[in-house]
């Protein structure tokens, strides 16, 4: 079973390849490039600019280059550090990831400078994926890069949904919540999205650069006071938010602003096209497959026992579905980080789902980051199965120890049953499986 779950989670990833997504959603045909009801005749054009960010973005771009050429006039991918690729017309410069830094703000610059000298005869291509908005990073003038990557750690260590996240990270930003395509207009900008963010909302993937931004300062304040965070995020950043909600600091660019008139957005990959190419897989392995679900969110540990709930309801009675069953289930959760281990939340996931099946030996649950890294690790999940905390044991480690650590990494490494993959180049949140026979 645990062959079968890797393999199944492997064609998952494969499905969403950004060199297959790519060059199955945009057509060059003569002159004109197109992309679902988006036309664009290339003659008209004096230069076509390629810009971008997200773990995704440099395979992305090396697609796009296959199909453009020398057509492409200049470009500058930020990518996360190990995710680059070498390109022939657009340059990569790499960053880091889910905490910004000084090479990320370089690199901003750098677009922004890029952008700054375009017209309407200028055709601006976007690839945007999950991991955008750390790249692409840069601060409003009143706010420091390290207040930024301060404002961030706070963040992501309460417990706070990706949405929450990015609406604070928007209104510190000189271009996230449509401020690209401000900078951009009047050029048209056609924006490729990978999403990775629950829903596919166009305003969260990357921190929506070429959107309209629904959220307010006002929001960001609540988010602030929800996790009780204004001890832990710097006070300029906290003094700039109440500016902005008197109305002192400009907003965010808002729906109907003439600007998005040339924005083209489009989604060309996301979590359930990786589940469905996962159950045409499990189909394959001769496993009963449902789809639970591509929207999970909320907390690690309670999704985790729902999951693992779902598994033995399968052995004891044989419902939703009977064995060889194979559930699927996608999405992005979160943790709360109390502990000083290393993990993430899938190896996270991983380790509550054992202790929840322990000692049910027809049952193999695998969850795992489709970009090849969970959190601050070298993995992409792991795997559990029935024996899992035994063996720990064995090993005189205790699983509830480790997890209230949040040290599921450590853990199982020494059990070698972390996957490992390396960057796969693409990103669109997390697949979980729950294999039973």
């Amino acid at each position: 079973m645990i062959e079968d779950a890797k393999a199944i989670f492997l064609k998952g990833v494969e499905a969403v390849y950004p060199d297959r997504i790519i060059k199955s959603r945009v057509i060059l045909e003569n002159t004109f490039l197109k992309v679902e009801d988006s036309v664009f005749r290339l003659n008209e054009f004096k230069k076509i600019i390629v810009i971008g960010a997200g773990k995704a973005s440099a395979a992305m771009a090396k697609a796009l280059e296959d199909i453009l050429g020398a057509r492409i006039s200049d470009g500058l991918i930020i990518v996360k550090y190990g995710h680059g690729e070498k390109l022939r017309h657009i340059r990569v410069k790499e960053a880091n990831h889910p905490l910004p830094d000084e090479n990320g703000l370089r690199a901003a610059e750098e677009i922004i400078r890029i952008i700054a000298d375009t017209d309407e005869e200028t055709l601006v291509i976007g690839l945007f994926s999950g991991g955008g908005s750390a790249l692409l990073s840069l601060p409003v003038s009143d706010i420091t890069l390290e207040e930024k990557i301060a404002t961030t750690e706070a963040l992501l260590k309460c417990g706070a949904s990706i949405e929450e996240i990015n609406t604070i990270r928007k209104h510190l930003s000189q271009v996230k919540g449509g401020r690209l395509m401000e900078k951009a207009y009047p050029s048209p900008f056609l924006a490729l999205i990978l999403s990775d963010v629950v829903g596919d909302k166009l305003d969260v993937i990357a921190s929506g650069p070429t959107v309209a931004d629904p959220t307010t300062f006002g929001d960001c304040l609540k988010i602030i006071e929800k996790y009780s965070l204004q001890n832990q995020i710097p006070s300029t950043v906290i003094r700039f938010l109440e500016k902005g909600k008197l109305g002192i600091n400009p907003e965010t660019p808002k729906t109907g602003d003439k600007i998005f008139e040339k924005a083209y957005n489009h989604i060309i990959g996301n979590n359930f096209l990786a589940l469905k190419a996962a159950k045409k897989e499990a189909r394959k392995r001769g496993y009963n497959t449902l789809i639970l679900s591509s929207l999970i969110e909320g907390d690690t540990g309670e999704c985790a026992r729902f999951h693992s709930a779902i598994a033995r309801e399968i052995v004891r009675s044989g419902n939703p579905i009977s064995r060889p069953a194979c559930i699927l289930s996608g999405g992005e959760t979160t943790v709360v980080v109390k502990g000083n281990g290393k993990g993430g939340r899938n190896q996270e996931f991983a380790l509550v789902a054992a202790l929840e099946i322990s000692g049910l030996d027809s049952v193999c649950i695998l969850s795992g980051g489709t970009d090849g890294t969970d959190g601050p690790t070298d993995a992409a999940g792991a795997f559990v199965n029935g024996d899992t905390v035994s063996r720990g044991l064995s090993l005189n480690m205790d699983a509830t120890a480790y997890l209230e650590n949040n040290d599921s990494y450590n853990y199982f490494k020494k059990l070698g049953d972390l996957i490992i993959t390396g960057p796969t180049k693409t990103n669109v949140m997390d697949l979980r499986i729950i294999l039973v026979k």
